[in-house]
């Protein structure tokens, strides 16, 4: 994707911004429920740039669309303990333990780019242990289905961190074949590329990023699907000057922020819990 044609002008940080909406919990699936998809991750997988204001978290997301097609089959139930903000080590931690008390048949997890945009980090060591904690469900005898990293090569804002995805990408190509995971590559869905499958923070998908994510997974399942892709508004051309005001403005309302809870310590994450946090049947 590339930011100099422009993103449309932003109007806050929603990635901070968005409460943990209150809900009323859904009813938990009937314990024989013989397929049981479970989502872990963080802000990709939790939903954030597909913005909801009724579902939990105020977010629905590819995840949550895969899991409506899996429930609309008859005997699939969903969970989703993905949050935001999640480095590997947590989600190893915090979601890893809680997802094997639920038994899940079929387990997908994103995780690793908040990792990838520290100062540093070791890949390797961290490859090697999310590696181990995902074969903790293969043991239980799930599916499991891990993504790539995104190519951001095309993108002024993170093309910098482009190698090391690569390597992180090469080095769980190795560990999925090594385990028997399945693998979503990410980085070679080229029709990402295009700036207007993301939302306006240029971090995650829009809303029609994520639909198309969900057809992708849901093929990479062999899943039939019916999720439908909406067309695409044509790209606004903009002048020079217009283009320049559009980055200074994001620059202010996403990246500042972002940069901010870097040198606090904290995350965009921080006191907000799962959407769903035991297998359901009903999204909506």
């Amino acid at each position: 994707m590339s930011e100099s044609e422009t993103f449309p002008s932003p109007s806050g940080d929603p990635a901070t911004d968005t409460p943990n909406t209150p809900h009323t919990p859904y009813p938990a699936a009937p314990q024989t429920m013989p397929n049981r998809y479970l989502a872990i991750g963080d802000s990709f997988t939790e939903g954030v740039g597909d913005w909801d204001e009724v579902r939990p978290n105020g977010v629905r997301g590819w995840a949550d669309r895969v899991g409506e097609e899996l429930i609309a089959l008859g005997d699939w139930s969903y969970a989703n303990l993905a949050i935001r903000g999640k480095k590997i080590g947590q989600v190893i931690e915090e979601q890893v333990p809680a997802g094997l008390e639920l038994k899940p048949t079929l387990v997908t997890c994103y995780a690793g780019g908040n990792d990838i945009l520290r100062a540093s980090v070791d890949l390797d060591a961290l490859v090697a242990r999310y590696a181990e904690a995902m074969s903790r469900f293969k043991a239980q005898g799930a599916d499991v289905a891990l993504f790539t990293a995104f190519d951001t090569g095309a993108s002024k804002t993170f093309s910098a961190t482009r190698g090391r995805s690569a390597v992180y990408n090469e080095l769980l190509r190795e560990a999925a074949a090594d385990c028997g995971f399945a693998l979503i590559d990410f980085w070679r869905m080229k029709e990402l590329q295009d700036w207007r499958m993301w939302d306006e923070d240029r971090l995650h998908l829009s809303a029609t990023g994520h639909q198309v994510m969900a057809a992708n997974v849901l093929a990479a399942l062999e899943k039939a699907d019916d999720v439908v892709i909406p067309e695409l508004d044509e790209a606004p051309i903009l002048s020079r000057v217009e283009a320049l005001r559009n980055n200074v403005s994001w620059a202010r309302k996403h990246l500042v922020p972002w940069v901010g809870r870097r040198l606090r310590g904290v995350s965009s994450g921080d006191g907000m819990t799962p959407k769903y946090p035991h297998f359901v049947t009903q999204l909506t």
